[in-house]
């Protein structure tokens, strides 16, 4: 059976359409002599937010595939103050859709699942400075068992991939490549500046992971912590750790970007990476580091884990932005080259550590260079102690990629 949705009453819409336009016009006329945003809110008032609320409700829903819809546009063009913040309107559409999307990972012939979604709608706080703490020192691995079925996510076929080597690839993105792009070749280099070359920063820093009994921590959310002892900060601490030890200076921003406030914690990490890389020119790697969330059909989470000497070590994932929804980034492609010659590096000595790269049309804020990377490490349902093994092998990685000794 066909369900068809009834049609408004032709007068409804006149109406509607009325009000819409009579919006735009009373917006534009009252924002004609306004230079910025600012001065236009000031000009509109708060008694006439009914104005905006109409307007808005012409833009809200309208977005296609993160780009701005041709009534959205017309209306946009019509205002000096609209059309200068068009870019900033969009960016900051995408970056609300970044916050959640990145959280479904699902890969063709994999078992996998969907990562959870939460708004924590709190005031925001400013950005904390990066740490200038020593690095910790290296701590014994616990792998006690925290109670979460454990699985090994990887491809049973080519079918939905593009292969190169031994890394498989899901274009879940807008844009077109195929196996002929890699050559081993990316364009991040060690610079010569002085300074960390080496930027690591957390959008979702609260997220955490499920500790064995008697290890628990306090919670901010499912499977969230604002402890940096017990959350992905942590794992980003151990990924630090390794690059020191190799000589590569690394500069960690342990800012919890989606606390207080979720949404919008990809502006937020944003800002502190771009304010780093302006602190430190020599940055020429960026890396954010996450960890996913996965379950079964019926809702309950697992853990994706790789045998490593015997060891559970937590299967990670490289996450690939692209210019597909619309933000400017003309380096995407060299990000995902540089993705693809770290996972062929850690595939070959760790066949299973590494899952299929993902491309997605979210930008993930990786224009900032093209060394920038979103790592997800392990799964809510991993236990710390298996993503700290991981951040081992992944700093010894990137290493040994940069420095020049990966075969």
């Amino acid at each position: 059976m066909t369900i068809r949705r009834r049609p408004h009453p032709q007068w409804l819409r006149r109406i509607a359409a009325l009000l819409a336009a009579g919006a735009v016009i009373y917006v534009v006329a009252a924002t004609a002599a306004s230079t910025n945003l600012s001065s236009a809110l000031e000009a509109l008032g708060e008694k006439n937010l009914w104005a905006v609320g109409i307007l808005k409700s012409q833009l809200e829903g309208l977005w296609t595939g993160g780009a701005l819809p041709v009534r959205a546009a017309m209306a946009i063009g019509q205002s000096p103050v609209l059309l200068s913040s068009r870019e900033a309107v969009l960016e900051l559409r995408q970056t609300e859709e970044e916050d959640d999307s990145h959280v479904d990972n699902t890969e063709p012939e994999e078992d996998a699942g969907e990562k959870e979604k939460e708004e924590i709608k709190r005031p925001a706080r400013p950005s904390a400075p990066i740490a200038e703490e020593p690095v910790q020192a290296e701590t014994p691995l616990v792998f006690a068992d925290n109670g979460v079925q454990a699985r090994t996510l990887t491809p049973s076929s080519a079918d939905g991939y593009i292969v190169t080597g031994d890394v498989y690839i899901n274009n879940r993105s807008s844009k077109s490549f195929d196996e002929t792009l890699f050559d081993g070749s990316f364009a991040a280099k060690l610079s010569e500046e002085e300074g960390p070359k080496v930027l690591i920063v957390h959008t979702h820093g609260s997220e955490a992971y499920t500790m064995p009994p008697g290890e628990e921590y306090a919670s901010s959310g499912d499977w969230r912590t604002t402890d940096c002892a017990f959350n992905v900060v942590r794992v980003g601490d151990e990924i630090a750790r390794v690059l020191e030890e190799a000589g590569i200076s690394v500069a960690h921003d342990p800012t919890l970007h989606d606390y207080p406030e979720y949404s919008g914690a990809y502006g937020r990490s944003l800002e502190a990476a771009e304010k780093a890389m302006e602190e430190y020119p020599g940055i020429s790697m960026v890396l954010d580091i996450h960890r996913d969330a996965i379950s079964d059909a019926d809702g309950t989470p697992y853990k994706v884990v790789s045998n490593v000497a015997g060891l559970n070590a937590a299967q990670m994932s490289l996450i690939i932005g692209t210019d597909g929804g619309g933000l400017q980034h003309d380096g995407w492609q060299e990000n995902l080259k540089l993705a693809a010659a770290l996972q062929q590096h850690l595939t070959d000595s760790f066949p299973t550590l590494m899952r299929p790269i993902s491309v997605r049309d979210s930008r993930y804020n990786q224009h900032v260079s093209p060394g920038a990377l979103l790592v997800e490490m392990g799964a809510a349902g991993n236990s710390l102690d298996e993503a700290l093994l991981s951040a081992r092998l992944l700093g010894q990685g990137i290493a040994e990629l940069l420095l020049g000794e990966a075969e």
